[in-house]
């Protein structure tokens, strides 16, 4: 997209033509929109998805100009991504800061323009894994961002914030909150800074991960149709896991004498597959029994009847190419699949009843890749663990979907898996002689193999890749 010259004239308008979000005062179910696909979507038709759904809220984890310049004019709420590993430099230079917020803020900011609510600066910054590693930046860079917003005459509409992990905070029971010792003091300067500046705390809840790290963890905990675990604090009980996360903020908050603040949901939701716990079933009950609970407006026992809260539900699509460190249900945590395709039935409590399907998607031809039920499969294991070393075949282990097709079935799944990441080139299904190109769905069940999206954005042409993997396997150098 062509660099849009700045003007205050059309933001202005921009600001008085949305002045009306700015007062309705209702809690508003939102979506992550994360892009880290094999099988991408084109922006247009997930826009589409959005409005039809009426989503009226995402959030990004960048600023992509091809998902920007596709959400102007659409009026749907945005919340723009800046990646933790940015923090360093703008929280060193004021100009770097000016830069970013020229080309990613004010640039989209005019009539008919996007309508950029928040920007997220890092993501989950505080996280103990990270090690501090980027918690002396995130102060800083706010400064430095806030007085380009100033600069740019947008800092009373885009409000910066930070996106925290439920990390930052701990306790045995909920009033008994408070941020990590070692956070206190940025804690304090961070809620200071948010406060002064009209910017709520938005933090990332997941029950889910609470199940799936600790075995002690009650299942039903992690629900909102009522517990025989229920947790006893003082007058209070808590019955679900968000509830108990979302207090135990309250409290830190309060802590550090800010215990009114507004508070925003970034992340929440619950996968549908790679690992047992993960299923449609399971994903379906969280995430419909989640936006009941908040719709419902009843707050939580240390803000009862509080004001509404916003919820950005983790997420709008499956991403396949997420890294399966944190594990390998992280590729499966969609509303909908790769291709828009709605998981189960889920009302988002918009007035749009279940959710609705996304429309004009162009597949790849119905053909799959599996293995040759005529060859040999004695020497298949190399070709197997290299396909799915590019591919994602995280539905075949332990508690997922295709767990049990058993071992030819597996073979045929990585197979296919990396025939259609290659847009079914007709090479990509050789695997020295042991694929076979079939026109018959080799789905089973709740298995389903994919056909890829025909599409300029997505797949990859990883072929390369493959046989060079393949050589270093062998011992061999090979010219690519």
């Amino acid at each position: 997209m062509a660099k849009t010259s700045y003007c205050a004239a059309p933001l202005i308008l921009l600001l008085l033509s949305t002045s009306s979000l700015m007062v309705v005062v209702e809690s508003a179910i939102g979506v992550n929109w994360g892009t880290v696909s094999f099988h991408r979507l084109t922006p247009s038709i997930v826009v589409r998805l959005l409005k039809d759904n009426k989503i009226s809220k995402v959030k990004l984890f960048g600023a992509d100009p091809d998902i920007l310049s596709v959400l102007m004019g659409t009026g749907i709420e945005v919340m723009v991504g800046i990646p933790n590993e940015m923090l360093s430099d703008l929280s060193s230079s004021p100009n770097v800061a000016d830069l970013w917020v020229r080309q990613n803020i004010s640039r989209y900011l005019v009539r008919g323009g996007v309508n950029i609510r928040y920007i997220a600066v890092g993501n989950e910054p505080f996280l103990t894994s990270y090690s501090g590693q980027f918690q002396s930046y995130v102060v800083p860079a706010l400064l430095n961002l806030q007085q380009s917003l100033v600069k740019a005459n947008v800092a009373n509409f885009v409000k910066l914030v930070v996106p925290c992990n439920a990390d930052a905070y701990e306790s045995t029971v909920p009033s008994q909150g408070a941020f990590r010792p070692e956070l206190t003091q940025i804690m304090t300067q961070l809620v200071s800074f948010l406060n002064s500046n009209g910017s709520p705390f938005v933090v990332n809840i997941y029950p889910f991960l609470s199940l799936y790290g600790n075995s002690d963890f009650p299942q039903d905990y992690a629900f909102f149709d009522g517990t025989s675990h229920s947790v006893t604090d003082g007058q209070n009980v808590y019955s679900n896991a968000f509830d108990g996360n979302f207090d135990t903020l309250v409290a830190a908050l309060n802590r550090i004498g800010y215990g009114q603040m507004p508070i925003v949901i970034g992340e929440i939701g619950w996968p549908t597959d790679g690992v047992l716990s993960a299923n449609l079933t399971a994903a379906r009950a969280f995430n419909q029994g989640l936006i009941n609970h908040v719709l419902s407006n009843k707050g939580t026992p240390l803000r009862p009847g509080a004001p509404p809260v916003d919820v950005y539900l983790f997420s709008l699509l499956d991403e396949g190419a997420k890294s399966v460190l944190p594990g390998n249900f992280e590729r499966h945590w969609g509303i909908f699949s790769f291709d828009g395709q709605a998981k189960y039935p889920l009302n988002l409590g918009l007035g749009n009843g279940l959710l609705k399907d996304a429309e004009d998607v162009q597949y790849l031809p119905s053909k799959w890749c599996i293995a040759d039920p005529l060859m040999d499969l004695s020497g298949v294991v190399n070709h197997f663990k290299l396909a799915c070393s590019v591919a994602d075949c995280t539905t075949l282990d332990y508690g997922g979907s295709c767990n049990g097709i058993g071992a030819k079935g597996n073979i045929s799944y990585a197979f296919n898996s990396y025939y259609q990441l290659q847009k079914q080139d007709a090479h990509s299904c050789d695997f020295d002689g042991l694929g076979m190109v079939t026109f018959l769905d080799p789905s089973v069940g709740d298995c389903r193999f994919l056909v890829g999206i025909n599409d300029k954005n997505s797949g990859v042409r990883l072929h390369h890749e493959y046989f060079a993997a393949w050589g270093i396997l062998l011992g061999v150098s090979v010219l690519l």
